[in-house]
């Protein structure tokens, strides 16, 4: 264990952060996993508890690991990669997995093991290392939307459009966080302006096609739709359940909460340990234990910021701002959607909801930062090793040598 810790390395206040949200979340978990064991299982709630420490633990190592590979060879992976996850895109929609009628297919079942793993969550953090990547290598060049169309543009919808049936949410903040990203690597605002209403009129096309053939995307636009409409709207419907039973657990908290473990709305809120679980921990630790929360995904938002200035490369503060700033974003929306400032998505609250897939890939981007982050203390440690040995150089001049001289002279 001290070995390991001794080769840790990269921004120590981001590794401090994630371990704070990972330790917050055990007692959430555990208590909001109660109705779950009572559904699914034999009431016993530690069987969860011990399902998310694995996660945890296994999210680390991936971690670990993942920051110990030199951030550079992420452009080469990148592109290995994309295919692999289209692969995986197709497979996954190809099951054509239905769960109350409606298109689910979000999930593979991973042999051997019996995990289920979402592939658009790997799809996401593998498209915005490429985005970083291909931005990078176009810096300071002067590049027509055409010449980018297929390099860049064409993965993007095409990994888009394999998410976009069965998960629109995950889809659009993929969306949303590739086009802050090609802003700030310095593409051209013109050329953005024509992505988004390309993104919006194949939204459209998408939304009219499947209205027209209902049988091929099952329940999924409907569900958008009434999410939209129950958000901006306020006429009491059956689908307004899980949001006014959010309300209620967060009223209940008020200022200092019930305590751990106390939690009411637990037993009637749907996804009360994953999509949900900010309303259970306000109720149960108050508006001090959310305001806490949201305050450790600021500053983990403030740290990559200054990962990203301080990284020596553009494809280093691209890349820190491509796999960081969306685990922030996610965290904000499922805030949000908790305290009805944002229609229902399903996103997860990252660290602390339970849940596989979203830790481990959660993990994977962390560890990438810490790899930039990591490389920067390197270069450092370097440049003042090189200075403290031209320094000692100077005090401390080399003698010379009587013999070798004289053979000189001679």
């Amino acid at each position: 264990m001290t070995k390991v810790l001794k080769n840790i390395k990269g921004d120590r206040v981001i590794w401090a952060i994630v371990a704070l949200l990972a330790l917050f979340s055990f007692l959430p978990v555990y208590s909001a996993s109660s109705n779950l064991a009572y559904l699914y299982g034999d009431g016993n709630t530690f069987v969860f508890l011990i399902k998310h420490f694995a996660h945890l633990l296994l999210g680390f190592g991936i971690m670990y690991w993942v920051h110990k590979i030199p951030y550079h060879y992420f452009k080469g992976l990148s592109i290995i990669m994309l295919p692999v996850v289209v692969v995986l895109l197709l497979f996954t929609m190809a099951q054509n997995n239905t769960i109350g009628g409606a298109n689910a297919s979000r999930w593979i079942r991973l042999p051997f093991v019996g995990v289920t793993f979402q592939t658009s969550t790997l799809a996401a953090v593998v498209l915005m290392a490429y985005v970083a990547r291909y931005l990078s290598k176009i810096k300071d060049k002067k590049i027509s939307f055409k010449e980018s169309l297929i390099p860049l543009w064409l993965p993007v919808f095409i990994i888009l459009m394999l998410i976009l049936p069965a998960n629109f949410s995950t889809a659009a903040i993929i969306f949303s966080m590739v086009i802050m990203l090609v802003f700030l690597g310095g593409y051209p605002l013109r050329h953005i302006t024509v992505i988004l209403g390309t993104g919006l009129l194949a939204l459209t096309f998408f939304i009219l096609t499947a209205k027209a053939f209902p049988d091929a995307f099952p329940n999924r636009v409907d569900t958008w739709v009434s999410r939209a409409e129950n958000f901006f709207n306020d006429k009491d419907t059956p689908e307004d359940y899980q949001i006014e039973r959010a309300k209620i657990a967060i009223a209940r908290g008020g200022v200092m909460g019930k305590g751990p473990g106390k939690s009411v709305q637990r037993n009637f809120l749907p996804q009360s340990s994953s999509d949900f679980i900010y309303a259970i921990i306000i109720e149960e630790w108050g508006l001090v234990g959310g305001v806490f929360l949201m305050f450790l995904y600021l500053m983990l938002l403030f740290r990559l910021v200054i990962v990203a200035h301080k990284s020596s490369d553009v494809f280093g503060k691209l890349l820190v701002i491509g796999v960081g700033l969306p685990i922030v974003f996610q965290a904000l929306i499922n805030m949000a959607v908790a305290v009805e400032l944002f229609p229902v998505t399903g996103q997860t609250l990252p660290l602390v909801s339970s849940g596989g897939t979203s830790i481990w890939m959660t993990c994977m981007a962390i560890g990438m930062v810490l790899s930039i982050s990591s490389s920067r203390e390197a270069m450092i440690k370097e440049e003042q090793s090189d200075f403290d040995n031209t320094k000692e150089s100077d005090v401390n001049p080399k003698e010379e040598n009587p013999l070798e001289v004289l053979s000189e002279a001679i």
